[in-house]
């Protein structure tokens, strides 16, 4: 059965190339860090997909942690107001912390919780994100370090990203069309 059905879904980036494209992140996250251990920090629920595949591509030793964050409910644009619903389990403090996201929009979550990391005091602290869609930046002072795909002005599902839960379990990305 086809549950695409009840909304137009079109394939805007393949699942070949989000693994293509992983593999050589992954690659240089294991260059920027060779030798040293990193931090992984997924923020949950949409860069569940992402984080998983990422981490088997860094050749590293690497310690993983969760965060959920909401800033969009049912909605299809950011509120603008983050809640932070699950706190990381472990401490930060001095080591290499990489934020891994499922997209970045307006950049208004991305911005507090980067201020949020930054005063737990790690050694390094960098951005990585499947998806960047600067047309909807608002906040600029946020500075990604890997970026799988710009992407324009579209609401995306797939690969993590869901419309009010559904469509996460797509293994590419797609736009859905009104």
């Amino acid at each position: 059965m086809d549950f695409t059905k009840k909304h137009k879904i079109s394939v805007m980036i393949s699942e070949e190339d989000i693994q293509k494209r992983i593999a050589e992140m992954g690659a240089e996250i294991t260059k920027r860090f060779e030798g040293e251990t990193v931090y992984l920090v997924c923020i949950l629920k949409g860069s569940v997909f992402f984080t998983t595949e990422l981490a088997k591509k860094i050749e590293l030793p690497m310690e993983m942690d969760f965060m959920t964050v909401s800033s969009y409910g049912a909605a299809t644009a950011s509120s603008g107001v983050i809640n932070i619903k699950q706190d990381l389990t472990g401490d930060i403090e001095g080591k290499n912390v990489i934020v891994v996201e499922d997209i970045i929009d307006s950049g208004n979550t991305l911005s507090r919780l980067l201020q949020y990391f930054q005063s737990r005091n790690p050694k390094t602290l960098t951005l990585c994100t499947l998806l960047d869609k600067p047309d909807r930046r608002v906040v600029h002072d946020v500075v990604v370090d890997y970026t799988g795909f710009v992407i324009p002005d579209k609401f995306v599902v797939g690969y993590g990203l869901d419309w009010d839960q559904r469509y996460r379990n797509l293994p590419y990305i797609g736009f859905v069309e009104e």
